[in-house]
């Protein structure tokens, strides 16, 4: 008898696999934020090329849907960032899901630095900006600071290597996971306006409908409908409808349908049919929760098209020698470098050696303030969530081109920055 979760050594005996999705997460991330680089890097290339009027009239070209009789026009720019997105936030609310019940947020004790550095991570900056832009008409972009883009920081601390200790990885990933969170409130309370409580409510009964037969249903087309009925819901509410993406999956189960899985080798292999092999499919599928079997079908779409296609229909920052001066000097764009460069290396490594000192966590060992103070300058890498929230601060205006520039400036110094302090080190975790 062999189960999918052995694995035979060298004498032929059967030992059980770890399964470790951390690893396997990072080593995705790690070539997502590569590509997410490169992707970005060419929407900056093309924005300022002389083709540029080509980048802007493609994501600007709009695109009509009729849903019975009422006419979804949107354009490319918005399809993505509204539809598109939903993938990426259905995602990372998997991945929220999964720490929180069984990963690095389960013991409130083991996520209390990384949960602590992430409130620091988010006020501080939120305040920088705030202070830059009170009373101006760039106010309402104290949100784009605050967050930090999972995949380019891991990307970096990977490639770091042994110049950054794991726990880094991990406190990043787990802060950012947290951030993810912060930004989810702040994009559902603050950047939502002129909600139609008929359209929300319809949104909430789809979503109560879900939540319902999640344990009486097993076919994923059903939650889809129901989910595309409370995306469009949420739209027509003028409420940002990604946040479906992420309800959806804080609701799928963390739990397996089976426990353990049983094949018979020598039968499999006397008999091998299709009914036989179907059969064995469906019991490993079912031995593996619908939260780790979504996310390792989802995370690669999320991560190596979504995300991409996002940040080269977003960062291509149009940069005019004649407007250069005002964009440098606006107060939105500094109000974003500081926030995420200055904002974010304070809140995030002051709070959490604040943490430690006072004994609510610790740090492992051979990990030093200076490790600390790194990853906090890595976190002000905010790209995607950062250009995401500046697009429903400022919409298609000038401010959100300045918005832009202070993004992709500020998370170009937060990479050397950080890198620069985790570099002198090399950690040595036999």
């Amino acid at each position: 008898m062999a189960s999918p979760t052995t694995s035979s050594n060298q004498n032929g005996a059967h030992t059980p696999r770890v399964i470790r999705p951390l690893v396997d997460f990072l080593h995705k991330e790690a070539s997502a934020g590569i590509l997410l680089i490169v992707a970005a890097v060419i929407a900056i290339i093309w924005a300022n090329s002389p083709w540029h009027e080509s980048y802007h009239d493609l994501w600007n070209a709009h695109i009509g849907i009729d849903i019975g009789g009422h006419l979804l026009e949107l354009n490319l720019r918005e399809w993505i960032n509204d539809l598109g997105m939903v993938l990426f936030f259905f995602v990372v609310g998997l991945e929220i899901k999964r720490e929180i019940t069984e990963g690095e947020l389960r013991d409130p004790r083991q996520a209390a630095l990384p949960i602590i550095g992430a409130f620091g991570g988010m006020i501080v900056p939120a305040a920088f900006f705030a202070l830059l832009n009170a009373g101006g008409e760039g106010s309402s972009g104290w949100g784009i600071p605050m967050a930090t883009d999972i995949a380019i920081v891991v990307g970096i601390v990977t490639l770091l290597g042994t110049r950054a200790p794991s726990w880094a990885k991990i406190f990043l990933l787990a802060l950012a996971i947290v951030d993810d969170i912060g930004a989810i409130v702040v994009i559902a309370v603050f950047y939502s306006d002129g909600v139609s409580f008929t359209w929300l409510g319809i949104a909430i009964g789809s979503f109560a409908l879900a939540a319902a037969i999640k344990n009486r249903v097993p076919f994923i087309g059903v939650y889809v409908a129901i989910g595309g009925l409370c995306w469009f819901a949420l739209h027509e509410a003028h409420i940002h409808p990604t946040l479906a993406g992420v309800a959806f999956g804080l609701l799928a189960p963390v739990r397996p349908r089976q426990t353990q899985v049983l094949v018979d080798e020598n039968t499999l292999g006397e008999h091998p049919d299709y009914d036989a092999a179907f059969k064995l499919s469906r019991q490993a599928r079912e031995s593996v929760s619908i939260v780790e079997w979504l996310i390792h079908r989802l995370h690669p779409w999320s991560a190596f098209v979504v995300v991409p296609i996002f940040a080269l229909a977003n960062a291509g920052v149009r940069i005019e020698t004649s407007e250069l001066g005002g964009m440098v000097t606006n107060p939105v764009t500094w109000g974003v470098i500081l926030g995420l460069v200055v904002g974010k290396t304070i809140g995030i490594s002051a709070f959490t050696l604040l943490a430690v000192a006072t004994k609510i966590g610790r740090l492992p060992k051979g990990v030093t303030p200076r490790y600390v103070i790194g990853a906090g300058a890595l976190g002000g890498i905010g790209f995607t969530v950062s250009l995401f929230i500046t697009e429903l601060a400022f919409g298609e205006s000038i401010l959100a081109e300045d918005a832009r520039l202070g993004v992709v400036v500020a998370s170009l110094i937060a990479a050397l920055l950080g890198s620069a302090i985790m570099v002198p080190g090399h950690v040595d975790e036999d």
